[in-house]
C-alpha cells in the first residue's frame, strides 16, 4: 500500500508556507476585487517594512503589519543601533536607542507605546544592567495602568558582541480607516 502525500498539507520547505500564504492572499484579493467592482480596494494582509529613520538590515524586517479587524504589529528585536548603523556605548545609551527605534517603528504604522501588548527583553548581564534597563523602559511607559505583558531574560550573548540588550515587541492597533 502506498500513501500519497496530501496536497493540502504544506511541505516543510521554509519558503513554501510563505509562498502558499501569499498566493492564497492574492487569490482572495483578486476575488474580492472582482466581486466588489472596479472601486473595491483591498489592503494587503501583510506589510513588511524597514521604515525611514532606522537601519535597513538585510536579513529581517523591523516591522511586520497584519491587517484584519485590528492590526497586529510584530517588531524584530531592536538593539542599540542608530539609523547609521552605529552601536551606542553603554547600557543606558543602548537602552534609550532601543526604545527610540521602537518608537520610530511603531510611528511608521501609526502606533505608539500605548499600543504595545508584549515585550520580550534580552540582556547579556541582568545583574549589572537590569536596573538601568528597567529605569529607561519605565520612562517610555508613563501609563502604569496599561503596561504591556513582559518577559526579561538573561542570555549569554547577542548577534553582535557589542550589543548589551535586544527587545522584541508585539503591538495591537485599530484598523486603518
Amino acid at each position: 500500500m502506498t500513501i500519497e502525500p496530501d496536497p493540502r498539507v504544506p511541505s516543510e520547505e521554509p519558503n513554501t508556507l510563505r509562498r502558499e500564504f501569499v498566493v492564497g492572499a492574492a487569490t482572495i484579493a483578486a476575488v474580492v476585487g472582482t466581486a466588489g467592482g472596479s472601486q473595491a480596494q483591498v489592503q494587503p494582509i501583510l506589510r513588511f517594512s524597514n521604515p525611514p529613520g532606522m537601519s535597513s538590515p538585510p536579513t529581517y524586517s523591523h516591522v511586520v503589519e497584519v491587517n484584519g479587524p485590528h492590526r497586529t504589529i510584530y517588531l524584530a528585536g531592536q538593539t542599540g543601533v542608530d539609523p547609521s548603523g552605529k552601536t551606542a556605548e553603554g547600557i543606558r545609551a543602548q537602552a534609550v536607542q532601543v526604545f527610540e527605534n521602537i518608537k520610530t517603528a511603531l510611528a511608521s504604522v501609526g502606533g505608539g507605546f500605548e499600543h504595545i501588548v508584549k515585550l520580550t527583553s534580552y540582556l547579556t548581564n541582568l545583574d549589572e544592567h537590569g536596573a538601568v534597563y528597567r529605569e529607561v523602559r519605565a520612562s517610555y511607559f508613563p501609563n502604569k495602568a496599561a503596561l504591556p505583558a513582559s518577559t526579561l531574560l538573561q542570555i549569554s550573548r547577542l548577534a553582535n558582541p557589542a550589543y548589551l540588550l535586544e527587545v522584541e515587541v508585539i503591538a495591537i492597533l485599530p484598523p486603518r480607516t
